[in-house]
Order: C-alpha cells, then sequence, then structure tokens
C-alpha cells in the first residue's frame, strides 16, 4: 500500500510534477510514423505530460512538434495548412517552421515576421522503430537518441497497436509488469496446451502450464528490473519449470514474455494525469518475420475504424460495459470482452482515474508491482531532491540488447540468465 503522498508522487506527471521531470529526461513517443507519414500531409494531434501538441512533415520531409495553440491568438494549429516547409495557421496565417520560427505574418505589415524575433514553441524529434520521438526536457540535458528495444535494426519487423487508456499511467504500467493476472484475466486468449513453449495462433497464445499462482523473483538493475514468474509446466513438474521473465525500463516501457512468432514490447506513455497513451508493440528481428501490422491489430481488437476511432479512442467503453458478452462467459469465455487490450483496459480504468492505493492488500503475486511502487517513489523524491532521473546514469545497457524470456527450464537452471545477452556491460546491474 502507499500512503496518498506517496500515491500523488507516483502518479503526478502535470507541469513540475517530479515525476513529470524525470519522464522529461527520457525521449517520449509523441505518435506513430504512420500518422505523419506524408510530407505536407494533414498534422497528428498528440498530448504528452499535459501538454497539447501537433506533429507534422514539411515539405521537405522533416518533422516538427509544435505546441498546439499558436502563439497569435490561441487557435488549434491542428487545423493548420502543411505547406510549402511550414505550418500555417488558418485564423489570420501565421507560419511556422518546425522549429517554431514564424516565416509569415500575412495579418501584419511588410518584414514583420523578421522583425517579430519570438518563437513557437517547438520541440526536437527524431524517428525511430516506428514512432515518433520528442525531448521535451531541459536542452542542456538533452541526451543522444537511441534505438529502442524493438528496432535492433531498420529492417525489424513492427507491428504497433495504439489505444488510449481512460486512467492514470502508473495503473496500467502496474498491468503490464503483473505477470499473474494472465492467468485468469486473459485464460480465454491464453489457454494452456500441451505445447513446448508459448506458441501464437491466429486467436490464441497457447501456454505450456495451468498454474495460477506463479512464484515470482526479482532482481534490480540499472535501466530498472527484471523479474521471473515460474510456474509448474505440463510436461516433467518434478524436474522442470515454466519461466517467464518481464524486464522494467524506466520509466514507461515493460518487455514481455515472447511467443514463437514474435517479440512483445509495451509503453504507457503519460497523456496527462488522468490518461495514458498504451502502446503495444510486436516485432522480430529478422524483415518479412513476426507478425503483420493489420493482423495484429485485429488479434487485439484494436483495428482503427472497427474497435477505434480515428484518435485511438475504443468503442468499447466503461460507460458501455466494454461491450460485455455476457452469453459468450456462459460459453465458457472467461472475460466476454473482446481483446487482450481491452480485457486489461476493463479492470485499469474501473480502479478509477487514479487509483487509491492506500486501501490495497498486495499479496505474494504483486512482488513486481510492489517493487516499481517503491522504485519509482524514491526516485521522485531523488529527482526532486535534485538527483538525476532515474535511468539515466551510467553504465547503461542500450535497449536493444535487452531481451525478455519465455520457455521451459530445468529446475537447476538460473532464470537470471535466460535469455541475457553477452552485451550487457559489467555492473548493469
Amino acid at each position: 500500500m502507499l500512503t496518498a503522498e506517496q500515491n500523488q508522487l507516483l502518479c503526478r506527471v502535470e507541469g513540475d510534477a517530479p515525476m513529470g521531470g524525470i519522464m522529461r529526461r527520457h525521449w517520449l513517443p509523441v505518435c506513430l510514423s504512420e500518422e505523419v507519414a506524408d510530407a505536407d500531409g494533414a498534422p497528428a494531434r498528440s498530448r504528452l505530460l499535459g501538454e497539447d501538441l501537433v506533429v507534422f512533415r514539411d515539405s521537405k520531409g522533416r518533422l516538427g512538434v509544435l505546441v498546439e495553440r499558436c502563439m497569435h491568438r490561441n487557435a488549434s494549429l491542428a487545423f493548420g495548412r502543411n505547406e510549402n516547409c511550414g505550418l500555417r495557421c488558418l485564423y489570420h496565417g501565421w507560419k511556422f517552421d518546425v522549429e517554431g520560427r514564424v516565416v509569415d505574418m500575412p495579418s501584419e505589415t511588410p518584414g514583420a515576421a523578421q522583425r517579430f524575433g519570438r518563437r513557437q514553441k517547438s520541440y526536437r524529434a527524431r524517428e525511430g522503430g516506428g514512432f515518433v520521438w520528442i525531448w521535451m526536457g531541459p536542452q542542456d540535458e538533452i541526451r543522444e537518441f537511441e534505438p529502442p528495444a524493438w528496432a535492433p535494426s531498420p529492417h525489424a519487423s513492427i507491428a504497433v497497436v495504439k489505444m488510449h487508456a481512460a486512467c492514470n499511467w502508473a495503473q496500467v504500467l502496474e498491468g503490464s509488469i503483473d505477470s499473474a493476472h494472465s492467468s485468469s484475466l486473459h485464460s480465454t486468449n491464453m489457454p494452456t496446451a500441451d505445447v513446448a513453449g508459448a506458441s501464437a495462433t491466429d486467436t490464441a497464445w497457447p501456454r505450456p502450464s495451468h498454474d495460477k499462482a506463479p512464484r515470482l523473483q526479482f532482481e534490480a538493475t540499472s535501466y530498472g528490473f527484471r523479474y521471473a514468474a515460474i510456474r509448474k509446466p505440463l510436461r516433467n513438474p518434478e524436474t522442470h519449470q515454466y519461466v517467464r521473465t518481464t524486464l522494467f525500463i524506466a520509466p514507461f516501457t515493460v518487455l514481455i514474455p515472447p511467443n514463437d512468432r514474435y517479440n512483445l514490447a509495451q509503453m504507457l506513455v503519460p497523456v496527462d494525469d488522468v490518461n495514458t497513451m498504451f502502446y503495444w508493440v510486436a516485432w522480430h528481428p529478422e524483415p518479412g518475420k513476426g507478425i503483420p501490422q493489420q493482423e495484429w491489430r485485429r488479434f487485439c481488437a484494436a483495428e482503427v475504424g472497427v474497435d477505434l476511432d480515428s484518435s485511438f479512442r475504443k468503442k468499447r467503453t466503461l460507460d458501455n460495459g466494454y461491450l460485455q458478452d455476457r452469453d459468450a462467459m456462459k460459453r465458457g469465455d472467461w472475460t466476454g470482452i473482446a481483446g487482450i487490450p481491452t480485457q486489461d483496459m476493463a479492470m485499469w480504468e474501473s480502479m478509477g482515474p487514479i487509483s487509491d492505493r492506500s486501501v490495497e492488500h498486495p499479496g505474494a503475486s504483486d512482488l513486481a508491482v510492489v517493487q516499481f511502487r517503491r522504485m519509482m517513489v524514491a526516485a521522485a523524491k531523488r529527482f526532486q531532491e535534485g538527483g538525476p532521473a532515474i535511468g539515466t546514469e551510467a553504465p547503461r545497457t542500450p535497449h536493444v540488447k535487452l531481451a525478455s524470456f519465455e520457455g521451459v527450464a530445468p529446475k537447476a537452471a538460473d532464470w537470471k540468465t535466460l535469455g541475457e545477452t553477452q552485451d550487457e556491460p559489467v555492473g548493469a546491474k
């Protein structure tokens, strides 16, 4: 359990909140690359850490990320004309380049733009792994952009689900690092089967265990932590164990156990204090393998125009009960809710905009969740006192060198070595 004060430290990201300050010392995903695929195309709206933004690609293909409200009279630049290497506000025609410079002011006297000397607030942008990333922190602290874990090369196969969650980022992330809940909440999608390890079909992920009460073992690392959920396997339970390792890469990324077709990662990015953008990445290091984008979104019941609107907001919501099918539950479906992500969101959003952790009663299977809370509350206090943001200190492991693990292994095997790369620097743990 957390006190009310600790809960605020963990959850709040807007304004000068310490957790928001930590987030700003990392490159943040502002949107999918596909949302701004075309030069001179429509600007994409985004919101991060309580700030409304627009993202656009200019005539030369350069990315621009500006505060949404025009500095002239606060009209939204999301409606603007993206043309001739700049974004022009519809209201009076003021035009801004990708760095926020005012390059034209047709409502003012000739030469006004050159004399003005001010800029629309903008953020530096990079592109990688299917996303546009921005730096929202101090310019004198900017860190070199590095590829995310799912982009070990420019040719990796990447598929992404994007979905809005109407609750605080921390309770979403706690769901991502909670390996125990999958045995219940997702039991229809992850059924027990006599398989060697987690498999992936068009409709489900069969797993080789019916054990719903895993033993959890934890290890702190320089990037956050990793832990193992250890279950009894169907085959050879006397000599073997079913191991699923999960990595938390501070402050908002999780590498969850893979299956036999693709690796899996999630980003739980704070939109503001009470909204989160959920990204679920299925990827394979080799081109042409893994799962195609549309197939991945169909599997997750997260297709734009079918399950989501154009802003990636769910059509199955708390207000309509996530369109839960009670008849399907009687026929054997555990939740009656379509799609693994929406099943999760039904739980997360039902906790309220910010969950009151002071009234919870965590159990042994909540070890990783409890450790996450302790780690991030301590990180917020340290940052508040002038210390560095978690995940920014040396030694640092390149994220593309990190990996989760899933499989049946001999009991004698050390889970800490399963899926571990040989490139992790000494002292990284």
